[in-house]
């Protein structure tokens, strides 16, 4: 019986996670507060709506050092981003797109779930993922979540059926972290929503039973 199939035989049943699902969204820009970080706050808001508890790993607070594997030691951050991600029912990743691609930033933080490769769940097993991606044009924003999406599969986790690319070469968001594009802003937060959903599955299948 696959993963699935246990949870859809639960919930069935009528049984119901002991505890809230738990989303965790990553990404953005060295510089706080950058267009990628406003559209996760909005996807994030989107996850709460779906009854999800919810936590923001942004900015400068993803300025980890060059991931190694073959070295033990971890920065604070780093322990921290693991430990969050290890926690998470659900992940939502967000990348500018830089030269046609995700960020050297984001990738980065990317490389650090190999320390959770010997989990119970490895990587983002059982873990629903929806993917932002901004860029100064289509082009580089769509290709940019092509990747993310190629990613999440990489590390076993579940794309969301809504994937969101930003074009930014125009004003997307206000000086409040606002959506001025309605589309955007309810595509943000129909995937946000998406994610917590979905993350049920996990909780459903960790909650303990009799």
């Amino acid at each position: 019986m696959t993963t699935l199939d246990k949870a859809i035989e639960l919930a069935s049943a009528g049984v119901e996670a002991d505890r809230p699902t738990f989303v965790v969204a990553l990404g953005g820009t060295t510089s706080a507060n950058s267009s990628t970080e406003k559209a996760l706050r909005i996807a994030l808001e989107g996850a709460a709506a779906g009854g999800a508890e919810t936590l923001l790993i942004s900015g400068p607070e993803l300025e980890l050092p060059i991931y190694a594997w073959e070295r033990k030691e971890r920065t604070p951050a780093a322990q921290h981003l693991i430990a969050s991600l290890r926690r998470a029912d659900g992940v939502i990743i967000g990348s500018p797109g830089y030269h046609g691609t995700i960020s050297g930033l984001v990738k980065n933080a990317l490389d650090y779930v190999e320390d959770m490769s010997k989990d119970e769940w490895p990587y983002f097993h059982g873990r629903p993922v929806g993917a932002v991606a901004t860029g100064a044009g289509w082009q580089g924003a769509v290709m940019t979540l092509t990747t993310l999406r190629g990613i999440v599969h990489a590390l076993r986790g579940w794309n969301t059926p809504l994937g969101v690319a930003i074009n930014t070469s125009q004003p997307m968001f206000d000086g409040d972290g606002r959506c001025l594009d309605e589309k955007i802003d309810t595509m943000l937060r129909a995937m946000g929503r998406e994610v917590a959903e979905a993350a049920r599955t996990r909780a459903l299948l960790e909650t303990p039973r009799l």
